[in-house]
């Protein structure tokens, strides 16, 4: 059996040693275009930052490593430029020589990955990087190293193109190094897949780090030291990076006539086998099917490539059968992705998994919001910290359909458990009765995972009603009344104009104050809210609680001050959210009582 392998790091190699461990046999050769196979991609953003220091470390193998170990063939600086399906031949050409060479396989395993996608016009003369090679990671560090000045000063100016998850990587460890960054995004928010009162705190992190943050905005030219921008300034720029994402490297499959998916990706059966049964897709390249819709989509996550690469070994170990004496590989079909994504900015971790409510809205599908503020653990415990978490529930069934979390402390961890709920198929009120590790010092008595439950559980039984941010205003141009159940204090402190403020401890008394008419009522994180909400419709008064309260609202309102574009897709967010008053001070998290 002989398996070739194109291209290496995550689905390659893990194909590759997999295959290996499989079948000791098995002939396997490796074709890297590039001059490093096995290399940590998602720590190259950390060197240049001067986090991790030794670059070695970024090299997990290297072909003497690779053949020592698992007797792989692997030629690095070989470019496989072309299949022959017919002759189960590949060409290949060496990248330093030239030389061109021919190679039958048996089997054939496509993990050429992804390619970046330029929007940089042409002509300009500023030195334009990724944050995906080695070779790149190089050219930058050097540039940052001549350029430092005395005491390690680093006098230089960066635009990074893309605002998603690795340009907001490449923004915190440039800064890091001393270096004065313009982030330019095109849509209207930085990290695009958050909805857009989750990605508000974020920005204002970056801004709060000297991030010279633009949104709505392209770059139009580059020459000289400068970048001309969509919105006609020009910022300084001794260079350029690219993070505008990626694409589905296709060439070779398209060109072999390969099926390539719907989603522009090649597509794969459940055991990673292409339309060719010889020819397997792992990576950034392949298809994935969707958990949510169960539709073919594209998710570029290291992960993922580890997984599929293991599965299409599994495959051909299964599929060759006697071929393989001893192989114990047995094809399992592919898990749905979830689409889990972190990632930490100037100490503020933020997460996801699923869809936002903005694809869900768009797609027409009925849901419910919960949004929360817990801390990361018990308030009286010191240390704590403040999270925000978004979780979106199918309305018919209770299945968690996404979730989304801002904060410090503790945000892996709760992702992580939302993420494996949905893989189990726990409903959102499930998570009120998960049994999680409890002490002071690492969450409360009642951990927010449990918090997300009793709200999702209380919307799913009718125990209360709520309404998001970006409903409000065709709230109240219908009539409603907006009742702010929070102290004088916090009123004058920063308030939603129009709202009425009846403290919740008053309330009892005061109720017949209110205008009639339905009712809207809010605190500052949701929970006092839901109490009045509950004593306000045991009184016969029709009312909803503001989800997520003032601080949810506020988020969602400096989103759209910034750009209209980061309204939430929906006919009742187009008017415009109210103008927000002067912003409230810090305040203790509440605490949640179901």
């Amino acid at each position: 059996m002989k398996i070739l392998i194109v291209g290496g790091v995550a689905g390659g190699m893990s194909a590759a040693t997999r295959m290996r461990r499989l079948d000791e046999a098995a002939e396997i050769i490796v074709f890297e275009r590039g001059h490093y196979v096995s290399f940590a991609n998602c720590g190259l953003p950390y060197y240049v930052g001067g986090l991790i220091e030794d670059r070695s470390a970024l090299l997990l193998q290297t072909p003497e490593s690779l053949a020592s170990r698992f007797r792989l063939d692997v030629r690095i600086d070989h470019e496989v430029t072309g299949i022959d399906r017919a002759a189960r031949t590949v060409s290949v050409r060496d990248t330093v020589t030239g030389r061109i060479s021919t190679e039958g396989y048996d089997r054939l395993v496509l993990a050429a990955g992804a390619t970046t996608r330029s929007v940089l016009p042409a002509g300009s003369d500023v030195p334009l990087y990724t944050l995906r090679t080695v070779d790149d990671v190089d050219r930058i560090t050097a540039l940052l190293t001549e350029a430092a000045g005395p005491g390690g000063t680093v006098e230089v100016s960066a635009v990074v193109i893309g605002a998603g998850f690795i340009g907001l990587e490449a923004v915190e460890n440039l800064v890091r190094r001393g270096v004065h960054v313009t982030a330019v995004e095109f849509a209207g928010q930085v990290l695009g897949p958050l909805d857009p009162e989750m990605a508000a705190p974020v920005a204002a992190v970056l801004k709060a780090h000297g991030v010279d943050v633009r949104v709505d905005t392209s770059v139009r030219s580059a020459s000289a030291g400068r970048v001309t921008l969509s919105d006609g300034t020009d910022v300084a720029a001794d260079l350029i990076i690219e993070a505008t994402g990626v694409l589905p490297d296709t060439s070779l499959a398209a060109a072999a006539g390969l099926r390539i998916g719907e989603s522009g990706a090649i597509w794969v059966d459940d055991t990673q086998r292409t339309s060719d049964p010889l020819i397997y897709a792992v990576g950034d390249g392949a298809e994935k099917v969707d958990a949510i819709s169960g539709g073919p989509t594209r998710i570029a996550m290291a992960g993922l490539a580890n997984r599929h690469g293991r599965a299409a070994a599994d495959s051909i170990a299964d599929s060759a059968g006697d071929s393989l004496a001893g192989a114990p590989g047995v094809a399992v079909a592919a898990e749905p992705a979830f689409g889990v994504a972190i990632v930490g900015v100037f100490g503020t971790t933020v997460a996801m998994v699923g869809w936002s409510e903005r694809r869900l809205l768009a797609t027409g599908r009925a849901h419910r919001v919960v949004h929360t503020h817990p801390s990361d653990h018990a308030g009286y415990y010191p240390g704590a910290e403040p999270m925000s978490v978004k979780l979106l529930v199918d309305a018919a069934t209770d299945a968690i359909l996404g979730a989304q979390i801002v904060g410090g402390h503790g945000v892996d961890k709760r992702i992580d458990v939302i993420a494996t709920a949905m893989a189990g198929g726990l409903t959102a009120s499930a998570l009120s009765r998960l049994e999680l590790a409890y002490a002071p010092q690492y969450g409360s008595a009642k951990d927010p995972i449990n918090q997300l439950g009793y709200v999702a559980d209380n919307l799913a039984a009718g125990t209360t009603r709520s309404l998001q941010w970006h409903e409000l205003p065709a709230a109240l141009a219908a009539g409603e009344t907006l009742v702010d159940v929070r102290t004088a204090g916090e009123f004058a402190a920063g308030s939603i104009p129009g709202a009425v403020n009846v403290p919740l401890d008053e309330l009892r008394d005061r109720f017949g104050e209110l205008p009639a008419g339905s009712l809207v009522v809010h605190c500052q994180v949701g929970q006092r809210g839901h109490t009045a909400a509950r004593l306000l419709s045991q009184l016969g008064r029709e009312v909803r609680n503001l989800d997520g309260g003032y601080k949810t609202w506020a988020a969602g309102a400096a989103a759209l001050a910034a750009s209209p574009r980061a309204a939430v897709a929906s006919a009742s967010s187009a008017a415009s959210v109210l103008p927000v008053s002067p912003a409230a001070p810090a305040l203790p998290t509440e605490r949640i009582v179901a």
